[in-house]
């Protein structure tokens, strides 16, 4: 998100334009995530490659990423961005979903909760070692998107190496059409259990997404400094985050495997999520860096809590054993379809602002604080989980 806005920004200097331009090109691009979770979760869940089920698209995927992500720093307009934005997530889902899909092979019930923190946090140092990445080049857009482009297919490749993963022995049927357009669906009825717990994530992504797709604007306008002086602000209030959401998170994580509850801590971290990080009040009377960081420190210990125990509720409501990656391929839609919906939505929120100078952030804030609110009580009828 950081560097796509620092790309924008070597585009076009109209504040309202850049906005405009960062939420239609990763609103394209998480299209492409939406069906790329699903879609490549179901195939990978019937691969019957020698060489395992996940490993191949662990490997495929982040090599169409990482190519992708190199042909991105060389772009020229919107539409160039915006397709190799698109290219680049469904490598990255094509890898993602099955990558997922390995705690649900693999991990016993008693460790779903302490793995469950481990990946949210671990997924939150890379945001923070990629935003220091994007503040060492801000001004060289080869290396801003050649240099994480590496580090993620190293490291993809790395895991499918080590990957004690099992080869699918039978054949499945062939997949009628049907079937295909089933791998983007999972009946909210019949399993009403993981209807609730999707809705839940993907109302609390979509209050993150319209915040963080417009964080490195939202710095720059509100406390009027540069984009290359703002992506080194925002390194630092993700550090900050990053700091306040590992012990939150690995602490949380521990009681709820010690307790086997999943429902309050997902709950109260998601209001407090609303309620103390993206209250209109905290974010719109920022205007220092300081200020800023505090808000990241809330912001950190309601994302730790709720990341903590989330993926342990999810895999304990999963459908059907036999299709863990096309079910969590489903559940990743809500990771996926809020990247999609929250640029547009939040760009044209922006855009209603009265004044030139300054987009509108009191809509845009107040609008991720009502959609976090409702995700939290969205947990509470889960029956499955304690």
């Amino acid at each position: 998100m950081v560097s796509m806005a620092l790309k924008v920004s070597t585009l076009t200097d109209d504040p309202t334009q850049r906005t405009s331009m960062v939420g239609a090109v990763l609103g394209v691009g998480a299209i492409a995530a939406v069906i790329g979770d699903a879609l490549f979760g179901r195939l990978s869940d019937r691969t019957t490659s020698r060489f395992g089920r996940r490993r191949p698209w662990l490997i495929g995927g982040s090599l169409v990423m990482g190519l992708a992500l190199i042909g991105i720093s060389q772009a020229t307009s919107t539409p160039m961005l915006a397709i190799g934005w698109f290219v680049a997530q469904l490598g990255a889902n094509a890898a993602f979903s099955p990558d997922i899909a390995t705690l649900a092979d693999q991990l016993p019930e008693q460790q779903y909760a302490k793995v469950s923190a481990t990946v949210g946090v671990m997924q939150s140092v890379g945001v923070l070692v990629a935003t220091w990445f994007a503040s060492l080049f801000a001004s060289n857009m080869l290396l801003l998107f050649t240099v994480p482009a590496v580090v993620g297919v190293v490291g993809l490749c790395l895991y499918a190496v080590i990957l004690p993963d099992p080869v699918l022995t039978h054949r499945p049927p062939r997949l009628s059409l049907k079937e295909l357009l089933g791998s983007f669906w999972v009946n909210p009825l019949r399993h009403r259990d993981f209807g609730f717990a999707w809705w839940s994530r993907f109302l609390l992504m979509l209050s993150s997404f319209m915040f963080t797709s417009f964080r490195l604007p939202f710095v720059t306008d509100r406390l009027h400094i540069t984009a290359a002086d703002g992506a080194g602000v925002v390194f630092l209030g993700v550090l900050t985050y990053t700091v306040a959401l590992v012990p939150a998170s690995y602490l949380v994580g521990w009681f709820s495997d010690r307790t086997g509850r999943r429902k309050l801590p997902v709950a109260v971290a998601t209001a407090l999520f609303a309620l103390f990080a993206l209250g209109t009040y905290l974010l719109l009377h920022v205007d220092s860096i300081g200020q800023f960081y505090m808000v990241e420190a809330l912001l950190g210990i309601s994302y730790g809590i709720y990341m903590s125990v989330d993926m342990a509720l999810v895999l304990q409501v999963l459908s059907n054993p036999e299709d863990n990656a096309k079910d969590l391929g489903v559940f990743n839609m809500a990771n996926a379809m809020p990247q999609s919906l929250a640029p547009f939505l939040g760009a044209a929120l922006l855009a209603t602002s009265v004044t030139a100078s300054e987009p509108n952030y009191a809509l845009l804030l107040g609008a991720a604080a009502t959609a976090a609110l409702v995700g939290a009580i969205a947990v509470l009828p889960i029956r499955k989980v304690k």
